[in-house]
């Protein structure tokens, strides 16, 4: 009997630690939140006039074989310099190229650049694809010499040393291929806090970053969008809102 008891006790406790582990949410959006598209105009953004535009109450960026990104390009958030914060949008794409969401960011002016428009810093990718790992939501070092930072799925710290821990797994290839929603609109959420970093997709955590890093950890910097150089694309975003973390 004593036996038995030990073994269900087991199994209760096994399966509280599943629940416990399983998928982590967005937290509840406040009402403080402050917009940062009006929905009608490029009103406080600044980018190449040829390729970004408004249409149906979200931006869009495209290129064309005849309007073409010379290098990657940027629409820049003219609004302030963010530090720790949270930031919701959501976004739609096709699959010949990819765009992202630039922050933490520098508007690059000098020096070998392309365009007016440069910009390096911490990016979350976007993609319409839905098959790990080159999916939206990963972290690259835009223009800042550290590639793909942090993957999907990944709870991860990059250390001083300048090696990157993976401490766990937050969601698999066949659950984030459900989650992600192909030619559609998606839900993101960024929250920056000092060194770390969380992106969350349709609601669910999809990966936890840490940034040590005494010397290429980025703690401020701007806000914005890309378009990808190279094969004709186009990105859209609405619902941009953003608040300050104390």
């Amino acid at each position: 009997m004593i036996r038995t008891l030990t073994l269900l006790a087991f199994v209760s406790f096994a399966s509280a630690a599943l629940a416990a582990d399983g998928p982590r949410t967005a937290p509840a959006e406040s009402a403080d939140m402050k917009c940062l598209f009006n929905g009608e105009d490029l009103t406080g953004w600044d980018g190449d006039p040829r390729l970004w535009s408004v249409n149906d109450g979200a931006i869009r960026g495209e290129t064309t074989a005849e309007n073409a990104a010379k290098g990657n390009t940027f629409l820049i958030c003219q609004d302030a310099v963010r530090k720790d914060f949270e930031l919701r949008l959501s976004f739609r794409c096709n699959a010949t190229n990819n765009s992202g969401i630039q922050y933490r960011s520098k508007h690059i002016t000098e020096g070998n650049v392309r365009n007016k428009w440069v910009v390096r810093g911490y990016q979350h990718e976007i993609r319409n694809q839905n098959k790990l790992p080159s999916v939206s939501g990963f972290i690259y070092g835009e223009g800042i010499g550290r590639g793909r930072m942090c993957m999907v799925g990944e709870e991860a710290t990059w250390g001083a040393d300048g090696e990157k821990e993976v401490t766990g797994t937050l969601i698999s290839a066949e659950e984030f291929e459900k989650l992600f929603k192909l030619d559609n609109w998606n839900d993101v959420v960024i929250i920056a806090k000092g060194p770390h970093i969380q992106h969350y997709m349709n609601g669910r955590l999809i990966l936890d970053f840490t940034d040590n890093h005494p010397e290429l950890s980025l703690g401020e910097g701007i806000l914005a969008l890309q378009l990808h150089a190279g094969r004709p694309m186009w990105a859209e975003y609405k619902n941009i809102r953003i608040k300050e973390i104390e």
